[in-house]
């Protein structure tokens, strides 16, 4: 079964207007676990309880609160937060186009597919104008209760738009407290270094990299469904820093 649209909307810029749909462009293959109670195995379950008064409260009398002082809430309704997004909440509007490569990817957080909707003309119009410019549309649209800055660009054959953060969003790393490096490297070991990355230089293939952690969990669990004793291995001790020069001697097989 294709996968179904999760937004449908507007693309605008200028006074033209695209109709588009969204769809996910990723999906999480993350091992989940549940939590069961040890001594018999049965799913353990939570149970919505009121502070106040201790008692468990049926899902249709929870709603949605603001804390504006310890323990005062303002509710809101799902309609007033939906109507906070305004005509926005069905419009992708595009503000500017920037080359793709002034973005930087700490910017970006996940990544849709964007199909067209009815009539497909503006749409292949919007994508052979992105191809040929080289640009990036930005724009913000809002999407379930939040508004995001969105970037637009044309990804094989296709639109594809990535939500981003906003600058106040990224961390600095001048805000951060990192151990600086003392005095300079030295020009032995900048050259050693380079010649080790240009001697494991090649073309990136996403295929060529798996997730052995989870595959290695999932080898676990059906070990054991099969009744097997896993006894967890002794951690390895850490090793002690190497000189560098020796060890990019070592690497370079010199």
């Amino acid at each position: 079964m294709p996968p179904k649209s999760i937004w449908n909307g507007t693309i605008s810029f200028g006074l033209a207007h695209v109709p588009v749909k969204l769809y996910s462009a990723t999906e999480s293959k993350t091992v989940s676990f549940r939590e069961v109670h040890v001594s018999d195995g049965a799913r353990i379950e939570h149970k919505r309880v009121c502070s106040k008064d201790g008692r468990e409260v049926p899902f249709k009398q929870v709603v949605k609160g603001y804390e504006v002082k310890p323990d005062e809430f303002v509710v809101l309704s799902k309609e007033e937060v939906a109507a906070a997004a305004g005509a926005r909440g069905k419009v992708i509007e595009i503000e500017d186009f920037v080359p793709e490569g002034e973005i930087d990817p700490i910017f970006f957080e996940k990544t849709y597919y964007v199909g067209c909707r009815d009539e497909a003309e503006g749409y292949r119009v919007f994508l052979a104008a992105l191809e040929r410019s080289g640009r990036v549309g930005i724009g913000r649209f809002t999407f379930h209760n939040r508004e995001y800055l969105v970037a637009v660009r044309p990804l094989d054959g296709v639109l594809a738009l990535h939500t981003m953060r906003f600058h106040d969003e990224v961390v600095e790393a001048g805000d951060l407290e990192l151990r600086k490096p003392g005095k300079g490297p030295g020009k032995r070991e900048v050259e050693m270094a380079g010649q080790l990355v240009e001697s494991l230089h090649r073309q990136f293939d996403p295929e060529d990299y798996e997730d052995s952690y989870r595959e290695a969990v999932l080898e676990l669990i059906e070990r054991k469904a099969k009744g097997e004793d896993l006894s967890p291995e002794e951690p390895e001790p850490e090793e002690e820093p190497s000189d560098l020069t020796a060890a990019l001697q070592a690497s370079l097989g010199s």
